[in-house]
């Protein structure tokens, strides 16, 4: 049975573990067995920075022992999608792991914008730097480590990679 990572900022939620039970009850019902990050067994009576690593290290652990990455790549706290997130697709693709990713809309990259200046054909955002326009709905580097990104949801992704 292959193993899927289940990356995102659903782990910030309130209800951040009946997230994770629903999403690794999900994975079951597919045929795979789900990983959840807040799985992981982490000592909290202890420094904030030795937390921090040891959160780390076992998320780290989960992504190597995995076969595939799910990853919630909707925006968060901004335009962009969760920092650690996009470490851990990151991560997943460089260990040659397949990877995953949602988004509510794949409008493209530049059509998010709303105050945009044109010069010469290229794009300018409000604080005047360049926005990218490759046609895809988050930054290329994310965009082309992925198989695929779905509009949709994670039990979306679930079905296009059984099918």
């Amino acid at each position: 049975m292959q193993t899927i990572y289940i990356a995102g900022p659903d782990v910030f939620e309130r209800d951040s573990i009946e997230i994770g039970k629903r999403y690794t009850e999900l994975c079951e019902k597919y045929g795979f067995s789900g990983e959840y990050p807040l799985d992981n067994v982490i000592d909290f009576n202890q420094e904030k920075r030795k937390i921090a690593q040891d959160i780390f290290v076992a998320n780290e652990k989960l992504i190597d022992e995995c076969d595939i990455v799910i990853a919630n790549l909707n925006s968060f706290r901004g335009k962009e999608a969760d920092s650690g997130t996009v470490w851990e697709c990151g991560y997943a693709y460089a260990k040659g792991k397949k990877v995953y990713g949602y988004m509510q809309s794949k409008r493209s990259y530049i059509e998010q914008f709303t105050d945009t200046k044109e010069d010469n054909g290229l794009f300018w955002d409000k604080d005047d730097r360049f926005i990218e326009d490759f046609e895809y709905p988050i930054n290329l580097m994310i965009a082309c480590s992925t198989l695929e990104i779905v509009e949709g949801s994670f039990e979306d992704v679930l079905k296009l990679i059984k099918s």
